[in-house]
């Protein structure tokens, strides 16, 4: 007689279910945290307004500088806001983690029958999304205080590609640290970098007109390309020698951040 073995139990190498029901659920619950806890929809509604109101009105004097790229101040400040406030979609991201990794929320998730990479995928997915509402809101501050489009539509695809590309980036960053500390406060570390690579770049001031050793540490941060494509179509046309080096920076930053963040899921989970 011929006995049948058993199959072996489904495994991470070898999930039972697609994965992509896991990740509905994950922004589903996202998505119901943000609605139940109304201060978390606070910064994503006020920053947006902030940093619009406060970049264009304390630098609208560069304007009158020769070489300045443009006359309107809101379109060289309004693309750096929404890159920034996508920015913080990431690290509302990033402090999510960190409490259910502190909660035991997270093994929870591990155990699922799906495909372990699904759970850090949702984290990225969630802080693309999540960057949408801060992108719209000051798109608008811009268009009412007379921001204009140079380059037609393919200004508003260009910074929308470059909203969710940082959004996604300053995901990557933040997972990779708190797989490593693997708690709510590691949040700190997370906003600092971020901080750091915001302000190091053109952000505020063109790499011509900047002095000292800090056009020489822009020209490394390839915050300064995404940025440059991201403003293509509020300075000028979009020429693709503005676009190129930008597509270039989110693809090298996006393995290099990948990698970062894959180490710190392989110390999780070995």
């Amino acid at each position: 007689m011929t006995v049948t073995a058993p199959s072996p139990a489904p495994s991470a190498a070898s999930p039972s279910v697609p994965s992509w029901p896991l990740i509905q659920q994950i922004l589903r619950r996202s998505m119901t945290s943000l609605r139940r806890i109304p201060a978390a929809i606070i910064p994503v509604i006020v920053m947006p307004i902030f940093f619009t109101v406060a970049f264009s009105g304390t630098f609208r004097g560069l304007t009158e500088l020769p070489g300045y790229p443009t006359d309107n101040i809101y379109n060289w400040m309004v693309p750096y806001a929404c890159l920034q406030t996508a920015s913080f979609a990431a690290l509302a991201s990033a402090f999510t983690l960190g409490r259910d990794l502190e909660g035991g929320f997270y093994d929870r998730l591990l155990l699922a029958p799906a495909a372990r990479w699904t759970v850090p995928a949702a984290s990225v997915l969630w802080a693309m999304i999540r960057a949408l509402l801060p992108l719209s809101i000051t798109l608008v501050l811009g268009i009412i205080g007379g921001m204009t489009f140079p380059g037609g539509i393919a200004a508003v695809w260009w910074l929308a590609i470059g909203a969710f590309a940082v959004a996604a980036l300053g995901s990557l960053w933040g997972l990779g640290v708190m797989y490593r500390l693997q708690r709510q406060s590691a949040g700190g570390l997370v906003q600092i970098g971020l901080f750091v690579v915001m302000f190091l770049s053109v952000g505020t001031v063109p790499l011509e007109l900047q002095e000292g050793w800090l056009p020489h540490v822009a020209r490394l941060n390839p915050l300064t390309y995404i940025l440059d494509m991201a403003r293509c179509g509020f300075v000028g046309t979009c020429a693709w020698s503005d676009i190129w080096p930008g597509l270039l920076a989110i693809a090298v930053s996006g393995v290099l951040l990948g990698w970062w963040a894959e180490r710190g899921w392989r110390r999780l989970v070995p």
